[in-house]
């Protein structure tokens, strides 16, 4: 069922007939040069695949599981840097906002205010993003069921901006373990806004790893497969040339290498889920 809110970010339109990609590290990586290096490349591969492209890279990461966790540059050092992304390689931007007060100068710079998930009941939060009048992807909570992200997004568009879009990343089994229900993406599309999948968080093992959270990398595409098989609007990676030596999330990001081949996977996939009206 075509959606009434389709969200326009730029060039690219999330929601429509097309499978958008949003990729980046993690976090804006110590040598900032890394990751311009890497929004080049990824804009590259998504244009072998015929994919329209959305960078996505943190300026800070304020719920890293230990106080020694790298968090990234802060918000002025890296929203400059991702400026001069959006600028020099015409690519629209994402990152996390983590406070109220975050919103307004974030949304000067990014094109989609990011609220993580564990902040996705943060109400002053969600309100404050959804005034910037830019769009917003709201990440579901470990702790929440699909059918309670009607609320958040009831949140967000009490403000009048329509341009709200939610991404599945797992939720909690036991301890420090996530699992994919994939009938989350099926519920969370009756709510009229573009579904996003996360693949590479959703195969987080949280705080897993003595002070860090460990992951099962080998899971991401199967995962990503399924997902686009059921019809999702865009597929989320976190993508780092040496996942092994990343500054976070290493575990359960992707590596560059393996990208192409994935995303020609995908998009076969995508184009057939949508020519059967799957979305």
């Amino acid at each position: 069922m075509p959606l009434t809110y389709p969200i326009n970010v730029g060039p690219v339109t999330i929601g429509g007939n097309e499978l958008v990609l949003i990729a980046g590290p993690c976090v804006i990586e110590p040598d900032h040069q890394k990751t311009v290096s890497l929004a080049f490349r990824l804009r590259e591969i998504a244009a072998e695949a015929h994919m329209p492209f959305i960078f996505k890279a943190s300026y800070d990461k304020a719920n890293r599981t230990s106080l020694t966790s790298y968090r990234g540059p802060g918000m002025s050092e890296g929203l400059a840097l991702l400026k001069t992304i959006r600028e020099s390689l015409k690519v629209p931007v994402m990152s996390d906002i983590h406070a109220a007060n975050e919103a307004a100068p974030a949304a000067e710079v990014l094109d989609i205010l990011q609220i993580p998930a564990f902040l996705c009941r943060q109400t002053d939060l969600i309100l404050a993003a959804a005034a910037t009048g830019k769009p917003i992807n709201i990440k579901k909570g470990q702790f929440l069921a699909p059918g309670d992200m009607r609320h958040v997004i009831a949140k967000a568009r009490c403000s009048g901006n329509n341009q709200v879009m939610v991404t599945e990343r797992g939720v909690s089994l036991g301890y420090n373990n996530l699992v994919v229900d994939m009938r989350s993406l099926v519920m969370m599309r009756d709510f009229d806004c573009p579904v996003i999948f996360d693949a590479t968080h959703s195969v987080q093992l949280p705080g897993g790893a003595d002070g860090a959270s460990g992951g099962e990398r080998r899971f991401v595409a199967p995962l990503s497969r399924a997902a686009a098989a059921i019809g999702i609007d865009a597929l989320f990676l976190e993508v780092y040339e040496d996942p092994d030596n990343a500054p976070c999330d290493g575990p359960n990001a992707l590596s560059l290498d393996v990208l192409p081949e994935l995303l020609s996977q995908i998009k076969q996939i995508s184009q057939y889920a949508h020519t059967l009206g799957m979305k």
